[in-house]
């Protein structure tokens, strides 16, 4: 896990395509093999394999749109790369090339179509290695695309828009959609993370129009998401550890044997959903505040599909709520659950972090401006 903590840190500072991809495989690596940590399990096994399989296949496109990049600017640098292929006449190697580096990312943030790997993965893993992998691999993704999107292909919007408006509005209603079927509770959050990264890649499709406000708003996401996700899965584990039961149905009367339980879960599902108080809700306002910045009907016609997703999204969040607050204990089983050590710790930070950011967004916008002047340069 500190392997692979140590390749986000080295992506967060890489300038150079060589570096990159160093520090995605050192963040990737440990991953596959902490997806089948659980050596004895059927489950945990072919979620490490299916992972490992993927993002192999992940990172040869990337590598193969790499190569096309350096044969046409003769360098790996980022700043080499924008003077090169950053205006001018259309050159299809340069087309090809940039979208084979994106697709590559677009794997790691688990978006449609190349999201198939993390619904299986994510129940196959150990609970806590799917919180992890739920954030850290989305995270990377983030942060490399912020890189390369606003140094190295700077002044591409003619490859970068359609891609990731295209891009984002499937992975926002195909996640949406399908975790609206779901009946076991990682996979839903495992569709509603697909969802959640749909929404973080709506900045970057008016990156050209609106530069400040499009990186500004994907660092506050990422931020918020980091804690409600993680809070999430934090209840999920410590539920299971009653019920033994991923289910959904599971959660029927919460409330009634672990309350405090159910209103940590109730406030980290209102995030998710973008329900004030707790800081979803900035989170969500951030995109709107990027697309209007933005204008336009490319950034109208995608806030009208975040708008839509964010009502659809409601409907499956609400489905636990509902089994937690409303629903009979399903087996009679009223035995309280004492949640100590590591996960009441963790329970606790990523709850008092989801409130705050909600009340005061002031606390986690100051993120966002700091790294506008990082990436922009002031």
């Amino acid at each position: 896990m500190l392997t692979s903590l140590l390749g986000m840190l080295m992506m967060s500072s890489s300038r150079d395509l060589i570096s990159v991809f160093v520090a995605l495989e050192l963040l990737s690596i440990p991953a596959y093999m902490l997806a089948a940590w659980r050596k004895g399990g059927p489950r945990s096994n072919e979620a490490g394999l299916k992972y490992y399989l993927m993002g192999v296949f992940a990172s040869a496109v990337m590598l193969y749109g790499m190569s096309l990049v350096y044969g046409l600017t003769g360098s790996t640098t980022f700043d080499a790369i924008a003077q090169e292929i950053g205006s001018g006449p259309s050159n299809p190697i340069a087309i090809l090339g940039i979208l084979f580096v994106l697709i590559g990312f677009a794997f790691k943030v688990s978006a449609v179509p190349f999201h198939t790997w993390a619904p299986d993965t994510y129940e196959g893993a150990p609970t806590p290695v799917t919180a992890f992998l739920a954030v850290a691999s989305k995270t990377a993704g983030m942060v490399a695309l912020i890189q390369l999107v606003f140094v190295a292909f700077l002044g591409r919007d003619d490859v970068v828009q359609p891609f990731f408006w295209l891009i984002s509005a499937l992975t926002m209603t195909v996640g949406n959609l399908i975790a609206l079927r779901q009946t076991n509770i990682v996979r839903l959050l495992a569709y509603s993370g697909i969802a959640q990264g749909g929404f973080m890649l709506v900045p970057f499709a008016v990156a050209a129009d609106a530069p400040a406000r499009a990186i500004e708003a994907v660092v506050i996401y990422l931020a918020i998401y980091a804690f409600m996700n993680l809070g999430a899965f934090t209840v999920v584990l410590a539920v299971a550890r009653k019920t033994r039961s991923g289910e959904i149905d599971s959660y029927a009367g919460l409330f009634q044997y672990a309350p405090g339980l159910a209103v940590a879960m109730t406030v980290f599902l209102a995030a998710l959903a973008g329900i004030p108080p707790a800081g979803g809700w900035f989170a969500k306002f951030g995109l709107f505040r990027a697309l209007l910045d933005a204008g336009g009907g490319w950034a109208a016609g995608l806030a009208v599909i975040v708008a839509v997703n964010t009502v659809i999204a409601f409907a499956y969040y609400g489905r636990i709520l509902t089994q937690m607050w409303f629903q009979p204990v399903a087996d009679g089983d009223e035995q309280p659950i004492v949640v100590t050590g590591a996960l009441g710790a963790a329970l606790t930070i990523t709850l008092l972090a989801t409130l705050a950011f909600g009340v005061l967004p002031g606390l986690v916008g100051h993120f966002g401006e700091v790294s506008v002047l990082s990436a922009l340069g002031g």
